[in-house]
């Protein structure tokens, strides 16, 4: 595994549960404790974690404070709350019948969108499918969504399948809409995450979707991360909460991508 994608991920890690520890990171990635030290370093320094004795914490949480699970019930931030109103609207004005809901915390809070979300055809429920456990627990009992589970090798650190299985069952498929995350989306490399099998699972979820929206607050505007699923003119749609910078909202305007600011 390359630097960049072990520290993407590690910065995914301590995003999602707040604190990790160097021995863990260290068993989990098959290195040093001084090559985590280095790499908790760098993302210290890029403003991603911040160390503390034995490991790391997120940002936005004290180091006294342990997490509960994965961190994934902490509330949503108002900027996702609002990209997630915007998917949703855009939803029903699609008319869609067929969704694809992707795995991340912006595309959880769609699914608690969703949640609250009633149809006004009762003949036609909306057919939701998704790879992500997070989403699937939201929409399971909704009595106007059927919902379809797409299996594979769960990612501990995401609670959703990854890799070719999951893939290829998107790829049998055609659906209305998709809705999928990201964790970069920058002008000169298009939408990425940091994880190769997921972004597989992306691509395929954007290959199998008439139209294809990406949700992704202002955080991810001008990144980069290890794997590409798309470039700019393989989406349609992508909702944020803020205007992208200059050279972004350029390359995304010559793309041929609507923006919607939430």
């Amino acid at each position: 595994m390359f630097a960049q994608e072990r520290q993407a991920e590690i910065a995914e890690l301590v995003s999602a549960s707040r604190r990790v520890s160097g021995a863990d990171l260290s068993r989990r990635f098959d290195v040093t404790m001084e090559t985590v030290r280095r790499d908790l370093a760098a993302l210290e320094a890029a403003g991603r974690l911040r160390r503390v004795h034995g490991g790391a914490v997120s940002l936005d949480r004290p180091a006294s404070v342990e997490a509960a699970i994965a961190g994934r019930e902490a509330p949503k931030s108002p900027a996702k709350r609002r990209i997630a109103a915007a998917a949703v609207r855009l939803l029903e004005d699609e008319g869609a019948v067929t969704v694809v809901l992707d795995a991340g915390t912006t595309v959880e809070a769609v699914a608690d969108e969703l949640a609250n979300w009633r149809s006004d055809d009762s003949e036609q429920p909306l057919q939701v499918l998704t790879h992500a456990l997070h989403v699937a627990g939201r929409l399971a009992d909704h009595p106007d969504i059927e919902l379809d589970m797409v299996g594979g090798a769960v990612r501990k650190l995401t609670w959703a399948a990854a890799g070719a299985r999951t893939a290829g069952h998107y790829s049998d498929h055609r659906v209305d809409l998709a809705i999928l995350g990201c964790s970069g989306v920058s002008e000169g490399f298009g939408f990425s995450t940091p994880h190769a099998p997921e972004a597989a699972v992306k691509a395929a979820i954007a290959g199998a979707a008439r139209r294809v929206v990406v949700v992704c607050d202002a955080e991810k505007h001008g990144h980069e991360t290890f794997s590409r699923y798309a470039h700019l003119s393989e989406i349609d749609v992508m909702i944020t909460d803020a205007e992208p910078p200059s050279g972004l909202a350029r390359a995304l305007e010559r793309a041929g991508v609507e923006v919607v600011i939430a």
